[in-house]
């Protein structure tokens, strides 16, 4: 006698808001933005004001806002993909920097367990080392950050976020995986020039590492958490931002 398994597939939904930004690169807002992270973060953030307290708390993270952008220098476009759990107003980025209007797509997405993504994201791919440091108090252990500037670094950087079958959601020193797995090597790793910052943060240097391939989803409750609140550091300027979609085609963006 045969029997199959009544064990139910695991699922979870994810609910956001997609704005699709195609700006002309040859406008001085779009300059501005490509030239100082900090700048782009204000023009991100210049679509949500109303929806929390001016001086309240991450409204980044309260309003799920991540973005991702790429520049096309030969075609002069700047595009930027906003995600948020709110309806964004667009009505502060002056028309004449737009090449086309403002897209702005609702993503329901039902993610079951076993489901394949092919994926595409842009990640600050840091790490943190134990360094001795001349202070006034003497010779101190310290942690310094280091951005990991080869696709070996990142391949490694990203494998510390998947979450094979069975695997906790967090992992070791508190990594939080992404209720996904992969095969690494298959995945194409593209280091990108790292960003200058002006203003209060000047002279500060981001990394940046672009990831696409294909993922299989382990643990939906995670997964979703991990597209609805991105991954890694530096999620207000750029990074952290997994845009999916389906096999086949059905779904989000990737």
């Amino acid at each position: 006698m045969t029997t199959t398994s009544s064990r139910p597939v695991r699922s979870a939904q994810f609910i956001v808001c997609h704005s699709i930004l195609q700006l002309d690169a040859r406008h001085p807002l779009a300059q501005r933005c490509v030239l100082d992270p900090q700048i782009m973060h204000r023009t991100v953030m210049s679509g949500f004001y109303g929806w929390v307290e001016p001086d309240g708390p991450e409204p980044r993270a309260q309003m799920g806002i991540l973005n991702l952008w790429s520049l096309d220098l030969r075609s002069n476009k700047l595009l930027i993909v906003v995600q948020s759990r709110v309806q964004p107003d667009w009505s502060s980025i002056p028309s004449k920097a737009l090449l086309e209007d403002i897209a702005v797509l609702p993503i329901d997405m039902h993610i079951q367990q076993g489901e394949t993504f092919t994926f595409r994201t842009v990640v600050n791919p840091a790490r943190e080392r134990q360094v001795w440091k001349e202070t006034p108090q003497g010779r101190q252990l310290t942690r310094q950050r280091l951005a990991d500037t080869t696709p070996k670094h990142a391949r490694e950087w990203f494998a510390d976020r998947l979450q094979p079958e069975g695997a906790e959601p967090v992992g070791r020193a508190g990594i939080r995986r992404i209720g996904a797995t992969g095969d690494t090597s298959t995945m194409a790793v593209r280091i990108l020039p790292k960003l200058t910052f002006g203003e209060r943060h000047r002279g500060q240097k981001l990394g940046r590492a672009e990831i696409r391939g294909a993922l299989t989803v382990t643990d939906p409750d995670a997964f979703t958490h991990a597209l609805a609140n991105g991954i890694g550091r530096a999620r207000a300027y750029s990074s952290g931002l997994i845009l999916v979609r389906r096999q086949g085609g059905d779904g989000g963006r990737a």
